[in-house]
């Protein structure tokens, strides 16, 4: 089932994430609902404190235009070692209608479990690096608005404000699938 996205700046976007302590069928119904939601958004990739459930759960699939081809579904990742330092222009499905670029750390290597139970190792450069670090930032509470100027991060914010005290809804980004 499709289930609704979060958008900035409501709070729950903040909250920190949960270890998941058990891999249940509500579980696996869960992920199998982040999925449907990130592919209908369109994105390529949704934690799911992004749909109001604060649990360490995160799914990616860097070419929508093939689902599942490259999906990956993760509980409980972490990040284990950092390479490198890379620019790269983020999206959000949390954040409407505004890019901007981040640095990240080139490469990754996450540990996780898939929800079949099974513990994974992943190597990851470029566009899957970027992506699984914004994605485990929303596990701590964090949006990528986080990591750039403070200038640029309140004048997004007042320009949301604004909006929400008019009543006038938020526009849906364009483009491509954000993160």
């Amino acid at each position: 089932m499709l289930r609704e996205i979060l958008h900035y700046p409501d709070p729950r976007l903040k909250q920190t994430a949960t270890a998941v302590k058990n891999i249940s069928g509500d579980l696996v119904q869960l992920v199998d609902d982040m999925v449907l939601t990130m592919y209908a958004a369109p994105g390529i990739g949704l934690a799911a404190v992004q749909i109001g459930v604060p649990q360490r759960i995160i799914v990616l699939d860097l070419n929508p235009e093939e689902p599942g081809k490259q999906l990956l579904k993760l509980v409980n990742p972490i990040i284990t070692a950092r390479e490198g330092d890379i620019l790269w222009e983020e999206g959000c499905l949390s954040v409407i209608d505004y890019t901007a670029e981040v640095r990240r750390a080139a490469k990754v290597e996450v540990k996780a479990w898939t929800p079949d139970e099974k513990e994974i190792t992943l190597q990851a450069e470029d566009l899957l690096a970027v992506a699984l670090q914004h994605e485990l930032d929303h596990l701590d509470g964090k949006l990528f608005l986080d990591r750039i100027s403070r200038l640029k991060r309140e004048l997004y914010t007042r320009r949301v404000k604004k909006l929400l005290r008019e009543g006038r809804p938020l526009e849906s980004r364009k483009g491509p699938p954000a993160i």
